[in-house]
Order: C-alpha cells, then sequence, then structure tokens
C-alpha cells in the first residue's frame, strides 16, 4: 500500500495538484482535523520497504451513516479537495461510490444546514472516485493481482519451505491454514508452489468421498518415496453441503485412519505483514500513476474505477460492476453453484485449479502413447528452472509419455547424457534453485551428428528446451572463457549459448540431418528477461527479488550515517529490465541501461539533481547501474563521478551484486509460472507430435514446429522462432521492442525529474463482459 500512496503523492505534486494523506481510513475523513494533512514529496520518502500503510487504516462505522458521510463531505469541501484515491477491499470501494453517489445531495444538505457556503459548493460541484484494490486474498473480480498478494505469497512460502524441511526430517504429515474465508488463491497458488498433495478451497469443496481419495493420495506419495506431505487448508474451506473443513478435522483423519504423525500450522496474520515483494511495490507503483491520471481525466459523468494490471498492461474497470461479480461470487458458493463461482473468479483462476488438479491428482496412465520427450536446461541457471522440469516430466508422464532428461545442456545430449526420468525423481524438486540438470556454454551447431545419433539412439519424439538469451559477461568470466578480459567486458566477445540461439541452430540443422526434424519448444528461463517473444522469463521475478532485498540493507546499512548515495550494478547483460525494475521497486534516483543512451552531460544531470534533493531531508541516494550499459561509463567511473562531485553534501559506495542475482530458492511467482508454462508446453508438443506424425514416424520442418512459448501482454502464446528473429537485436542479444521501457518515465516522475509522461497508451475504461480475464490461455 505504501508504494501505491508514494507514487500518488508524487505524481499528484508532479502535475501540480495538492494532494493531502487521510490518516485512519474513513474515520480519519470523517473526523477531519490533523487526521488530513497536505502531503509533501519528502514525506514519502525511505517508506517503499516497510509493510502495512504508514497513514493507517480503520474501520469506520461512521462512515456507513449518512451523518458520517455529510461531516467527511464537509471536511473535503472546506479543503477543496474534490478528487479521492481509495486502497482498500470491496467494502470500502463500495463505501466510495456511495459517497459519490450521494455528493450533490450531501452538499445540498451541508449549505441548507451553513455547513458549507455557495462558493464553496460551487468549487466541489462534483466528486471523482478512484479505487485501487489492497487485499492480500486476491478476491476481487476483474484484477489479476492485488496490492498484497505476491507478499503474502512471499509469507507464506517462506513457512512452507521452512515446514518442509522438518517434515522431511521425521517423516510427519504437515496441515497449513492459509487465509482466504471467501477466497482459496493464496491456497491454490501455494498448493502450486509447493507441490502440496491436497489443496481445500471454498470455490470448489472435494468430492463427497474425499475422505478415502486424501487417504489413499497420502499413501500412495509415501509408498513412492516421500518422507512428508503437505495439504493446504484456506481457513474459508467447505464441503458439498457447506460445512466447514477445518485444520483440525484434517489432522483427525489423517492420524485416525493412517497414523501418520501430523502437525497443524495456522499462518494467520503473518502473512499480512513483513516487506512488500518487488512484484507489490512495482504494482502500487503503477496503479498510483494510473489513479492519479484517471482522477485528472475524470468528468462528472465518468464512472467510479478501480485501476489494476492485466498481465502487465495498466487497466481501468468500472468499480461496482467489479464490486458485483465479486459478490456474485460469494452468492454462488452459498448456493452451492460452485462451477459458476470458478468461472466468475476469471480463466486465470480456473488455469490454476486445473493444472494443480493434473499434477496433484491425476496419476500417469498404464496405457502408454508410444512417444517419447526430452527435457534440457540450457545457458545460465535460474531460479524456477527446476520447477519448469518437474511439470514437463509430470505432464508428460500423464500423457502417457516416457520422459527422458538431458544433463548439461546440448553437450550433454551430444555426449549422450541422457537417462529416463520417473515421477518421483523430480517430486521434490519445485522450490530448488539453480539447475538440477546442469548447464553448459555449448551451442549445438559444431554436434549435429552426434546430436543426431542420440536422437535417433533414444527415440526422441520431441524436445522441451528451458533456458534463455543471455549468460552475464561474469558469468562467462566464471566459467573461464579465455576470450573474455577480467576488467570491463568487450563488447565482442563470441555469443555465450542461448535456449532461443541453439534452437535457431537445430532448425537450420534440419536441412542436412532428418533426426532433428522433430517439435521443439523453448521456455524462456533467464534472469535477464531478454528473451524474444516473451514479456517475462522465469527466474527474472527472483533476480528481482534479491536485488531489491539487497539494495534495502545496503540502504539500511547508512542509517544514523551522514547522508550517503549507493552505487550498485546489477546483471542482465545489454537488458536493463532488472536496473529499471528494481529502480522502481527500490526507489531509485537512477538506472543506467544500454537500451537508453546517456552521455557525460546526462550523468552531470543526474549528479546534481542528486545533489540538489540531498540539500534537503533526503538522506539516502541509489543509483543502479546495468552491467553493460556502456562500454566506458564503468561502475568506477560512476562511482568516482558521484564521489567527487557530492564532497562536501554526500560520501558514495560501490556495490557489484554478482551471482548472488542467479542464486536463492524461486519466488511464488516464478514456480507458479514455471509450473504452468511446463504444463503448457507438453500439452502443446504433444500435438504437434500427432500433427507431424506420419506411418509411426514423425516428421516436423514446418517453422510452426519449433516454437517459444512466451508471455504476451494478457496471454501465453506459442511463436515459431523463424519468425521472432525479425524481433531480435542479436548482436546484443536484446529484443527490438521491450515493454517495460515505457516505464522509465515514471521510475524518473518519482524520483522527481521534470519531465515529459507519456500517456498515448493510457488505460482506457473497460468493461468485465468485454474484458479476457485471463492472465493465460486455456490450457
Amino acid at each position: 500500500m505504501n508504494a501505491a500512496v508514494r507514487a500518488v503523492v508524487r505524481v499528484g505534486i508532479y502535475t501540480g495538484a495538492k494532494v493531502y494523506f487521510v490518516h485512519e481510513g474513513y474515520q480519519g475523513l470523517v473526523d477531519g482535523g490533523d487526521n488530513i494533512k497536505e502531503a509533501t514529496w519528502e514525506s514519502v520518502s525511505m517508506m517503499l520497504q516497510l509493510g502495512g500503510t504508514v497513514i493507517g487504516s480503520a474501520r469506520c462505522q461512521d462512515f456507513r451513516t449518512r451523518q458520517g458521510r455529510l461531516k467527511a463531505a464537509q471536511n473535503l469541501v472546506k479543503r477543496r479537495i474534490t478528487n479521492l484515491c481509495v486502497i482498500g477491499g470491496d467494502g470500502s470501494l463500495t463505501g466510495a461510490d456511495t459517497f459519490r453517489a450521494e455528493w450533490s445531495s450531501l452538499l445540498a444538505e451541508l449549505l441548507k444546514a451553513g455547513g458549507i457556503t455557495a462558493e464553496e459548493a460551487k468549487l466541489s460541484s462534483y466528486l471523482n472516485i478512484v479505487g485501487m484494490v489492497g487485499s492480500i486474498d486476491n478476491d476481487f473480480c476483474g484484477t489479476d493481482m492485488t496490492i498484497g498478494t505476491d507478499s503474502a505469497l512471499h509469507r507464506i512460502m517462506e513457512i512452507v519451505d521452512a515446514i518442509t524441511t522438518t517434515a522431511q526430517s521425521h517423516q510427519r504429515t504437515f496441515v497449513l491454514e492459509v487465509m482466504g474465508r471467501h477466497c482459496g488463491y493464496l491456497a491454490l497458488i501455494t498448493a502450486l508452489a509447493c507441490g502440496a498433495d491436497w489443496v481445500f478451497i471454498p470455490e470448489s469443496p472435494p468430492e463427497d468421498n474425499w475422505e478415502d481419495h486424501l487417504c489413499r493420495r497420502l499413501t500412495e506419495t509415501r509408498v513412492g518415496g516421500s518422507r512428508l506431505n503437505i495439504i493446504i487448508v484456506a481457513e474459508g474451506a467447505i464441503d458439498k453441503q457447506g460445512r466447514a473443513i477445518t485444520s483440525d478435522d484434517i489432522k483427525a483423519l489423517v492420524v485416525k485412519r493412517l497414523g501418520y504423525d501430523t502437525r497443524v500450522t495456522i499462518l494467520g496474520h503473518v502473512q499480512r505483514g513483513g516487506t512488500p515483494s518487488a512484484f507489490d511495490r512495482i504494482l502500487g507503483s503503477r496503479m498510483g500513476v494510473e489513479a492519479v491520471m484517471a482522477l485528472l481525466e475524470g468528468t462528472p459523468d465518468t464512472p467510479a474505477c478501480v485501476v489494476s494490471l492485466s498481465g502487465n498492461q495498466a487497466v481501468r474497470l468500472p468499480l461496482m460492476e467489479c464490486v458485483q461479480v465479486t459478490k456474485d461470487v460469494t452468492t454462488a458458493m452459498n448456493e452451492g453453484r460452485f462451477e459458476d463461482a470458478l468461472k466468475l473468479r476469471g480463466r486465470s483462476f480456473q488455469n490454476n485449479w486445473n493444472v494443480y488438479k493434473l499434477l496433484a491428482h491425476i496419476r500417469p496412465p498404464s496405457t502408454k502413447s508410444g512417444y517419447t520427450l526430452a527435457v534440457l536446461n540450457v545457458g545460465a541457471p535460474a531460479a524456477g528452472m527446476n520447477a519448469a522440469v518437474r511439470s514437463t516430466v509430470r505432464i508428460g508422464l500423464i500423457h502417457g509419455h516416457r520422459m527422458l532428461a538431458v544433463h548439461d545442456g546440448f553437450e550433454g545430449l551430444a555426449h549422450g547424457q541422457v537417462e529416463d526420468i520417473s515421477w518421483e525423481k523430480v517430486g521434490s524438486w519445485i522450490g530448488l534453485g539453480g539447475s538440477k540438470l546442469g548447464t553448459k556454454r555449448t551451442l549445438p551447431k559444431k554436434h549435429f551428428e552426434e546430436i543426431s545419433n542420440n536422437i535417433s539412439k533414444f527415440g526422441i519424439h520431441g524436445l522441451v528446451i528451458i533456458g534463455g538469451f543471455e549468460v552475464s559477461w561474469q558469468q562467462a568470466e566464471l566459467e573461464g572463457d579465455a576470450t573474455l578480459p577480467t576488467s570491463m567486458p568487450s563488447l565482442t566477445f563470441p555469443p555465450p549459448p542461448q535456449a532461443f540461439t541453439g534452437s535457431l541452430e537445430l532448425m537450420e540443422g534440419r536441412t542436412k540431418f532428418e533426426e532433428l526434424c522433430i517439435p521443439l519448444c523453448i521456455i524462456p528461463a533467464t534472469v535477464s528477461n531478454n528473451v524474444p517473444g516473451s514479456d517475462f522469463s522465469i527466474g527474472a521475478d527472483t533476480a528481482l527479488n534479491t536485488i531489491t532485498t539487497t539494495c534495502d540493507r545496503i540502504k539500511q546499512s547508512a542509517a544514523g550515517t551522514k547522508r550517503r548515495v549507493f552505487i550498485i550494478e546489477t546483471m542482465g547483460g545489454f537488458c536493463g529490465y532488472l536496473a529499471t525494475m528494481a529502480g522502481l521497486a527500490g526507489g531509485a534516483d537512477a538506472a543506467y541501461i544500454f537500451e537508453e543512451h546517456f552521455s557525460i552531460r546526462d550523468l552531470q544531470a543526474n549528479v546534481e539533481h542528486l545533489t540538489e534533493k540531498m540539500k534537503t531531508t533526503v538522506k539516502r541516494g541509489l543509483v543502479l547501474r546495468n552491467e553493460r550499459c556502456n562500454e566506458n561509463y564503468s561502475t568506477d567511473f560512476i562511482y568516482s563521478l558521484y564521489l567527487e562531485e557530492g564532497k562536501g553534501i554526500f560520501d558514495c559506495r560501490k556495490n557489484v551484486l554478482g551471482h548472488m542475482q542467479q542464486g536463492g530458492t524461486p519466488t511464488p511467482f516464478d514456480r507458479n509460472f514455471a509450473t504452468k508454462m511446463g504444463a503448457k508446453a507438453v500439452a502443446w508438443i504433444t500435438g504437434k507430435i500427432k500433427e507431424c506424425s506420419r506411418h509411426g514416424r514423425i516428421f516436423a520442418n514446418t517453422p510452426d514446429s519449433a516454437c517459444l512459448l512466451g508471455m504476451r501482454k494478457r496471454s501465453l502464446v506459442f511463436q515459431p522462432i523463424t519468425e521472432l528473429k525479425e524481433q531480435t537485436d542479436f548482436e546484443h542479444r536484446i529484443p527490438r521492442e521491450q515493454w517495460w521501457l515505457k516505464l522509465r518515465p515514471i521510475l524518473k516522475i518519482l524520483a522527481k525529474y521534470h519531465i515529459e509522461l507519456d500517456t498515448s497508451e493510457r488505460a482506457h475504461l473497460e468493461h468485465l463482459s468485454g474484458k479476457s480475464m485471463a492472465l493465460e490461455a486455456s490450457l
């Protein structure tokens, strides 16, 4: 919520508006006085990393009464406040809409009673309302993610990962209860992200004989070699008759039927607290900017709206349409229409549920398909790769395929490092960082003959390649590439291995080697997020959170000292995604990237700008630099420049974050994203194999038989890799167009630069009936 508050304040001031804090929610609006204070630029400094809300929130019975709303209206009119930005759940937003609908009559009543003057009433003739949804349950229909949901998932997964270790040690069953009285989103995504044996959600109660099914499922898992069972329960879980299913009920069942040592953990309000995730900070910042734009463009005829993100696109939706659909979900559940409730939650929720059921409740069939799929990792490791392999293997086995694991990328495929991989083998991989299959920096072109022989030898009918389009120059140096200098890298060293380039080479090899004429699918996985054809890559969210958390700690290290500026170098090769998004999430003063050329004059202007800020109450400065943003303006150079120019005002420190950005356990987003990508890739490649099958042989040599699965705006789409060549800058290994570059002006405005904000692609009001609420297409 604080990121949204900060963005509203700063963008409001940037546009020339007066911005006020209303402390303690609607209660502060009713009570007035010191609860409504004018906000300044500095008053929202150093709050991005804080959980909760610094302006307070409170439930307010007074605002439910007309008398209370009269007081609130009077307090706003006296301060000439005509635009209200409300961050809350459906109750708060419904109250705001009621307030707006009554505005004219409230003013008339106040005027009649002498509470306001005719002049004041004229200046405040109408009230604009914009809502941002703050709810960890993600229970507001029409939006993909509400503010706070991703952070809550981070808290939950930290606890689940910790519990998993003790459960394995003692061979225990754990029942974990998460929040979600009327919405099972947290429980569902947690179950997907930790590979839970069972999940109970209110939108889809279990079948009548669920007790038998659950016990059979837990027994199968143990017989398969697992030392633990994890069961996730939403606090609002019910059965088909509407009776509550509690954590204690489930524990009693497991102990009585199976005799397993079982523990219950109720997470409670720990889910609401803690530092916000990088995603939530960026979400709050983007929504705050969009909210100000919506308010300033509002007219008396504009319906009250909520702003949110759909995919990576900002959207505006009619507030009361969203509230009504949200209420319809609860009504459907109360009436036992659970299929309708699932549909009303949106296609994204349904897809998550369908993927979970596939992975947790369906077992490999006894009859086999006769097809063999191989999965391999290529390029630098990225958190979430193992989750993608796990999903690919298990969904492949569910389709009846024989699944093969290829170790050490294309080199392993050439040397025959191929083995069968089972359901149980990948069981615990979902939360592991790095690459269990291993990766090597070898492209396939010089090994075509060996690769073709092994494809034939192992009878491989399709390839799922998980990897990216970049190896950091630091990674290449670590692996001992003699062509790289040890100082600032040359701009001309040979390209490192990538899933994208390697797949293009395999396509070229089809003309000489018939064995290469098999379907292949690339799943983008790289911390750099620079794969053409996809707005997001597996691993980028984990790296972004690592950078953001590290920046928080680095800034905190200077607490109590004099004014200090930190120069921090991030990974990404030539792609500035990590530097830009970490800049947004960490409140950076500048982020230098290759895609946005800068000169010594720009550096000088940045130093002068930061120097002026440091003369006020601001005590910390953060400057990010992408590792290959400029050959000559190195991290050392920028550090020396700031150090020299800031003498007497601030001192400087520099940090090169290095390989910590590639490590760590994957975030909930990366686990979930990787799981769905793996499932969708196998579904596609299975269809493509059948399509290319002739007389028992597979022959795939059309462009659409080698595709990259990527997220584009609001959908997961398959794109032939030959078509993506036109969209690619191969010299610098980045897409020619990158969606996140449009966020750079927001970063600068929030850092107090006076620049033009391009609103040519601003969000327009959409209606739920005409809006695809899916983050991806149906499986």
